[in-house]
């Protein structure tokens, strides 16, 4: 291939094709090879499954969420791989809606995706995905009859949105890239959808979303540097969309509704932390903004949602979330008190308009996943649900806290048990891309490795919101190695401060985060023993080139683009794939999936077979493709534990 003059050679370029009659055989080869390689762990494995599966309450149910006379809620079965959808109305009897079970019968996948119901609760619209590939067809339901509509749309993207007609919803559907591109409205029992909105511009996608007052439907279009919000009253189905605010390039906004007003979160007028503004649903210019909630230095704003008397924000300071209530009537705040230094909180599932209990989530490393109703008038919560960690779990016997490698956080949690004298193995995870966070929170499986004297560890590095838009704006285009810099910042304190040893310390990473898996094994093989890297983005610069792929175009952005030399020279100089050399590597154990819309199984595969030609040492170096699903791995919860239980597995065989 050559490009902007510069000649490269991919020997492997043929595993691309998957109707090459070698390509799933190469592949069924690497999982069987894996599979060999890891035989001596199966007890082990059986073990971690057993005591991952020993921790849940197989048989559970979530907190009801309140929607006008009715409770919706989900509950789980033991023995069975996915959810069961239901709801009350008032204290009357349970209306099983969809049995997930049922519907994924015959399928190796099964994910559901839309799932709402109508205004007057008699109809249900819902998607489900069964290869893995992020295609969702919509069907609705009768609920009164149980019966299914024969309205069917297939190759629709994740979001559906009721009109207030109870006839009319609207729905977006994919592009030959997988990019949700078009809105179109669809009215029952009729045979042809109107085409209501058309984004061509590849960098930007669509989804929808209603405002909590349930006055209108927003059509979001979004790229990862700007935004433009659509708004139809609900009650107006085969009304124009209108522009809340021309897309600027680089300005980013979105908004919630309340009464006369649009509350607009933005980064416009230098706000680069975003600020809030209130603007007249009769013309919502920018001649026409009252400033509510001014930028500040340090703080970001995340979201902004409406209740009849209290506006809400979710905030980010050093790298902590915060939920923020402003009282409609006087514009008194307050934030909501966290008990811990280290935790994540975040707005939970809120149907309801007109109330004064907010619903919030809660978790830490140390704390099970918890869901409190907050007054926002009395300011008293309520501990309405916390995950069940069956067999004793005590959250007294670990500690969690938080360090610094030089500006970038580092969140840990260890056994209070824990000598710091370097011989600890480590898990230490990392993503750093899109602005994403990846907050502390509890995992039951991970006590596996607590219990074992691992310390497990999170890299707040830069490419993510972890500290706020400027974290994010500090790790992407032409600053991206910082991402990578960052982490082996961070893996050189560990060392220093003798949380572990090189030799000790394992590393992890999904999708993005593996590509940040790829690059610092790199950079600094040395560094690490074992890397788990889950479908990992790792041919970054030859996907990049490809604009026929998923996501490419969309993604300049966040890596630029290689048609521009500036670009290509730069994304070449890390791309994982393209730098694999002639050196010791580390143990490595990847995952891929056959149906994968957002990182291609070839990058995986392609990656392993360079890494196996040129490495110099016999370290494991183990491929394992999931041959039934996409990006997200198995979706069974069964199924899905053990894989983990490999991983896990993987990582001690190595480590201990």
């Amino acid at each position: 291939m050559t490009v902007h003059g510069d000649t490269r050679i991919d020997n492997y370029f043929w595993l691309r094709d998957r109707k090459n009659p070698d390509t799933i055989p190469y592949l069924e080869a690497e999982n069987a090879y894996t599979k060999e390689k890891l035989k001596h762990t199966e007890a082990l494995q059986a073990a971690l499954y057993a005591e991952m599966l020993g921790r849940i309450q197989q048989t559970d149910l979530s907190v009801p969420v309140k929607r006008d006379d009715y409770f919706y809620y989900t509950r789980t079965e033991e023995g069975k791989q996915y959810s069961i959808q239901c709801r009350r109305k008032g204290p009357g009897p349970e209306e099983i809606l969809l049995d997930c079970n049922l519907l994924a019968e015959g399928h190796k996948y099964f994910r559901l995706g839309a799932f709402i119901a109508g205004p007057n609760h008699r109809l249900l619209a819902y998607s489900v995905d069964v290869e893995g590939d992020e295609k969702y067809t919509v069907r609705v339901k009768n609920l009164d009859t149980g019966e299914l509509l024969a309205d069917e749309i297939p190759n629709t993207s994740y979001t559906v949105e009721w009109a207030a007609d109870n006839a009319t919803f609207f729905y977006t559907t994919l592009d030959d890239a997988l990019r949700p591109y078009k809105v179109f409205r669809h009215a029952l029992g009729v045979g042809e959808d109107a085409l209501i909105y058309h984004e061509p511009d590849e960098l930007f996608t669509l989804d929808l979303s209603s405002t909590r007052s349930r006055a209108y439907i927003f059509i979001n279009i979004n790229s990862s540097l700007t935004s433009e919000v659509r708004y139809l009253r609900k009650d107006q189905p085969t009304g124009e969309f209108r522009i809340l605010l021309p897309r600027a390039y680089e300005t980013e906004y979105d908004a919630t509704h309340h009464g006369d007003s649009f509350f607009i979160r933005t980064n416009d007028g230098g706000a680069k932390s975003f600020r809030v503004v209130e603007a007249p649903v009769a013309d919502p210019a920018k001649a026409n903004w009252k400033e509510t909630i001014p930028g500040r230095e340090g703080i970001t704003i995340e979201s902004v949602t409406a209740f009849q008397d209290y506006l809400v924000t979710e905030e980010r300071h050093r790298g902590l979330t915060q939920i923020c209530i402003r009282a409609m009537h006087n514009g008194t705040q307050h934030s909501i008190e966290f008990p811990e230094p280290v935790y994540t909180a975040e707005l939970g599932a809120n149907a309801e308009f007109n109330t004064k209990l907010l619903r919030f989530n809660y978790t830490s490393l140390v704390t099970p996943a918890s869901i409190y109703d907050y007054n926002m008038e009395t300011r008293e919560r309520e501990l309405k649900k916390q995950q069940a960690v069956l067999g004793g779990y005590d959250p007294q016997l670990y500690q969690s806290e938080r360090i610094y490698a030089g500006e970038v956080p580092i969140s840990l949690v260890y056994k209070k048990s824990f000598v710091r004298d370097g011989r600890a193995p480590m898990l230490l995870y990392g993503y750093g891309s899109y602005g994403i966070s990846i907050d502390p929170s509890f995992s039951s499986d991970r006590l596996s490795l607590l219990d074992r004297g691992f310390v497990y560890a999170i890299a707040h590095i830069r490419g993510g919101m972890d500290l706020g838009k400027p974290w994010h704006e500090a790790g992407r285009l032409l600053k991206k190695k910082s991402t990578f810099t960052d982490f082996i910042a961070c893996a050189e304190k560990l060392i220093a401060e003798k949380y572990t040893s090189p030799d000790r310390l394992a590393i992890m990473g999904r999708s993005a985060g593996g590509l940040l898996m790829g690059a610092v094994v790199n950079l600094r093989p040395d560094l690490f023993a074992a890397v788990v890297a889950g479908v990992p983005f790792v041919d970054s610069l030859n996907t990049a080139l490809d604009a026929s792929l998923p996501l490419t175009v969309g993604e300049y952005e966040e890596f630029g683009d290689p048609s521009k030399p500036e670009f290509y020279e730069y994304m070449k100089s890390y791309a994982p794939y393209e730098n694999v050399t002639s050196q010791a590597y580390p143990a490595i154990f990847v995952t891929a999936g056959l149906n994968d819309p957002r990182v291609s199984y070839w990058e995986p595969a392609k990656w392993v077979a360079k890494l196996r030609a040129l490495k110099t040492n016999d370290r494991p170096l183990l491929l394992k493709t999931n041959l039934g699903s996409g990006h997200f791995g198995a979706s069974g919860r069964y199924e899905y534990l053990k894989e983990t239980a490999i991983e896990y597995a993987f990582l001690l065989d190595v480590l201990c």
